[in-house]
Formats: C-alpha cells, sequence, structure tokens
C-alpha cells in the first residue's frame, strides 16, 4: 500500500440524512431530554404512551431551549412565557391572546427505538426509512447478553471511527486488557462495499490475553493456546460492531465452529454532537453464560475501564488537531479500514452537499 496522506480539521463533516443514536431506551423517559445532534439542539421525550418524541429545542417566541422549560401531559410548556407545542411541535397555546400565529411551530424530527436505542433522523424526513437504522440486533437479541454505556467524549466522532477500525492500538494502550503483540503483528484483511467496510484479522495459537483468558475460563477451565478473532464491521456512518473471542487453537474456530471458545461482540454507534464533541454509545455482549448477571456487570466495568483509555487518547488528539489545524498524516498499512470508512462518509456527505 502506497503513502497516503488523511488531512484532519477542526471541522470535520457529518451526513444529516442518516439515523443517530440519541439515548439508550432506558434513559429517555416521560421528562424533558436535552440532546445537540449534529450541532442541532433537540429536546426528547418520552409520550404518556411511551413513545418517543424528538424536537427543536428553541421555543418559536424568543428562542429559549424547551428543555428549560417542562412537560404536561404530552405538551411542551415553554420555560420562558409559556408557550405550549404538542408532540408534533405545532403550537397550540400562546398567553394573553385566543389566536395563534399559523407560523408557530419547533420542527419535529422522526424518531425510532430499535436496538435499545433512541435514533432520530437528522435530514430530510421522506428519506427517514427504518431500513437504514444500522444493524446492531444482538443488543436485544436473546441468544446474546450484555450492556453497555454513554460516553460524552471531547473528540471528533471521526476519530473514534478510526480507533476502532484499528486495533493494533490495543498492543499499546491496553496492554495489561486485552491488547499483546499478536494484534499489532497479525496479518489482516479488508473489504469493503458502498456501505461497509470490514476488517478481519485471525492470530492462532497464541496465549490469550488476561481479559481473554478470564472469559475462556468463566466457560470452561483452559490455560493453553487459542485462536483469537477480531472481525471488525463499519456501517457508514458511524457504526462499528466488531465480533471478538478466543476458541482453543486448532478446534475450527477460523472455519466457523467456535463451540470449544467464546465469543462476544462490541456495539459501538457514534453520534456527532459538534464538530468536536460525540456521544459515543457502547455495548459488550456475549453468547455464553447469559443468565450471570454477575459476568455482564464485571465485563461492562472491564469494558469501561478500557474505553476510558480510549477516551484520554482522543481527547488528546483531539486537542492535538486543534494546535495543529489542516495538518496532513500519513496512513500506515494498518489505516486501511479507517480510510475506506472516512471515503464512505465523505461520499455520503459529497452526494447530500450536490443534491
Amino acid at each position: 500500500m502506497s503513502a497516503q496522506k488523511t488531512t484532519f480539521t477542526m471541522n470535520e463533516s457529518f451526513p444529516m440524512n442518516a439515523w443517530y443514536a440519541a439515548a439508550w431506551d432506558v434513559e429517555l423517559k416521560h421528562k424533558l431530554l436535552a440532546r445537540t445532534i449534529c450541532n442541532k439542539p433537540l429536546v426528547l421525550f418520552r409520550k404518556k404512551d411511551g413513545t418517543a418524541v424528538a424536537l427543536e429545542d428553541a421555543c418559536w417566541h424568543r428562542l429559549l431551549p424547551l428543555s428549560k422549560g417542562s412537560l404536561r401531559g404530552d405538551t411542551v410548556v415553554c420555560g420562558y412565557h409559556g408557550l405550549e407545542y404538542n408532540s408534533d411541535g405545532r403550537c397550540s397555546y400562546m398567553p394573553s391572546q385566543e389566536t395563534i400565529n399559523p407560523s408557530a411551530c419547533v420542527r419535529s424530527y422522526p424518531v425510532i427505538q430499535k436496538y435499545r436505542f433512541i435514533w432520530v433522523w437528522m435530514g430530510d424526513p421522506a428519506l427517514a426509512d427504518e431500513a437504514k437504522i444500522p444493524d446492531m440486533h444482538w443488543n436485544d437479541d436473546p441468544e446474546w447478553a450484555g450492556d453497555g454505556k454513554l460516553i460524552e467524549a471531547k473528540c471528533n466522532y471521526r476519530l473514534i471511527v478510526d480507533n476502532l477500525m484499528d486495533l493494533t492500538h490495543e498492543t499499546f494502550v491496553h496492554s495489561e486488557s486485552i491488547g499483546d503483540r499478536n494484534v499489532a503483528e497479525a496479518p489482516f484483511d479488508v473489504h469493503y462495499d458502498a456501505h461497509t467496510a470490514t476488517v478481519i484479522r485471525w492470530m492462532k495459537g497464541i496465549d490469550p490475553p488476561p481479559f481473554w483468558h478470564g472469559q475462556m475460563n468463566k466457560k470452561m477451565k483452559y490455560d493453553g493456546l487459542v485462536d483469537r478473532w477480531q472481525i471488525i464491521k463499519f456501517q457508514a456512518p458511524a457504526t462499528v460492531n466488531i465480533d471478538v473471542g478466543v476458541a482453543i487453537a486448532d478446534t475450527g474456530a477460523p472455519e466457523g465452529d467456535r463451540s470449544q471458545g467464546v465469543n462476544g461482540y462490541v456495539l459501538n454507534t457514534m453520534t456527532p454532537s459538534t464538530n468536536q464533541t460525540c456521544y459515543y454509545f457502547w455495548a459488550f455482549v456475549r453468547n455464553y453464560n447469559l443468565k450471570d448477571q454477575s459476568n455482564t456487570t464485571e465485563l461492562v466495568n472491564g469494558v469501561t475501564g478500557i474505553f476510558a483509555q480510549d477516551e484520554e487518547i482522543l481527547e488528546a488528539q483531539q486537542q492535538a488537531i486543534n494546535r495543529n489545524p489542516n495538518r496532513e498524516f500519513y496512513n500506515l498499512n494498518i489505516d486501511a479500514g479507517a480510510m475506506w470508512a472516512r471515503r464512505l462518509t465523505d461520499k455520503m456527505v459529497a452526494k447530500e452537499n450536490n443534491g
């Protein structure tokens, strides 16, 4: 692979015609929740019947954020002058007058609850097709168990995509848990199509790192060599699902038989908040010990610690980029997956900009 350059700027772009996770399903209640997505302030809430709603977070009258107001039934009441809005964003009451200005409304955004997330479509509502929601079905599949968290990261969302598409950093950032030299030295393959990019890495006949040795012993007592895999799939613009695990060496895992091992998925979807901040929703799910809540808690706590290390690195990287605007960086072979992810997202942005 010849040397190629990537330019990082302080204003990394994002597509608008896309579904973005706005909240975990358990976060959204019958109360007002403020979130900024794609530089647009939103107020979200559940109606009395549980339906999710997302409105522009700015009163038509004087632009006070509606999230500073209150929710009465399914009506949002502005906290400044008491204008009321229904769940479609239409003003239904103005103080001291009977006639309501017909232009009095705030934008309503398409919302769908799926895979344990509340998804919001930020672009043209006519294009808001549920089939375009990134596939994260493992998150509520009864054959898998797990949980996750939200990180409010102080970096551009594409820096997290880069981080997830190249896991060689595990060797250096996560050396005490999931990283070892095998990740940095093992060969890998990259595949892509119009909407996805996939990086496949197998590490055969290796000693398992501490994290995976511990998980293996949740299922079976074993201290020998393993075959380890990382299959990273990016779905434009900002979702990365990673098929991970280890199995007893030479028992057929590369050929598809993972019965002599443990398998997990690291589910990640990043939502741009501003140009330099994002919401990072992640979960770790597994297909073993499904009813063991202590295993779930242990994994969530463990992954939280791992991702805290990533968060520190990425925020420092964002600060360095800010100090060096429009700096060009050379890409290594290991950046192939991240480069394809960027190209796919860039194509989405270019398509919107060109009409």
